[in-house]
């Protein structure tokens, strides 16, 4: 067996991708990563999603292609270009789609809890993570990725990520499972 992505790539993931680039941003998640969430969202009918780090939307892409009708998809950027390209190319009204500070979104919010949370900036991953477990349901996945060595990490980050993993192993109310795969993914699920 190879790694390889399916041909199913969704119908906007070339124009996100060249938007993005033109924006010289350097951190979409790859194509392994895509396909993982999708993967896991098809998993979970009629879910609540979190998506914290829209980015120009190419995970926001993968989630809405493994989404069922009922499916209700929040999405979170601060960068206001980023969201703009994210909002254009993935017109959809399961999704929700919040230009906001996520430090502040995440000690603010009050409402439902989630089925799967994605956490792609350093609000949901890094910092304000007990915030963000306690928005995850019982049974929901908790899934992060770039936990391998990136070549846009500052000085400092591999330290940083390593602390967190061992926060994360260390946690009785969370089943982990490590991949030393894509960009280095972590999938929790919270019993």
């Amino acid at each position: 067996m190879e790694d390889e992505v399916l041909t199913e790539i969704p119908v906007r993931y070339n124009r996100i991708k060249d938007d993005t680039e033109r924006l010289s941003f350097q951190m979409n998640s790859d194509l392994f990563t895509g396909s993982l969430l999708k993967t896991l969202v098809a998993s979970k009918k009629s879910s609540r999603i979190l998506e914290l780090g829209t980015g120009g939307g190419l995970a926001t892409s993968w989630i809405l292609d493994g989404m069922d009708q009922q499916a209700k998809l929040l999405t979170i950027e601060n960068n206001a270009a980023l969201w703009e390209i994210a909002k254009e190319q993935l017109t959809d009204p399961r999704i929700e789609f919040l230009l906001v500070d996520g430090y502040k979104w995440l000690k603010d919010y009050q409402g439902e809890k989630f089925d799967l949370i994605f956490a792609d900036a350093m609000p949901g991953k890094y910092d304000l993570f007990e915030e963000t477990i306690h928005l995850l349901k019982a049974g929901g996945f908790y899934v992060i990725d770039d936990m391998l060595p990136q070549p846009n990490w500052p000085p400092g980050h591999a330290e940083k990520a390593d602390a967190f993993i061992k926060i994360l192993e260390s946690r009785r109310d969370l089943i982990l499972t490590k991949l030393k795969w894509s960009t280095g993914i972590i999938i929790a699920v919270k019993k």
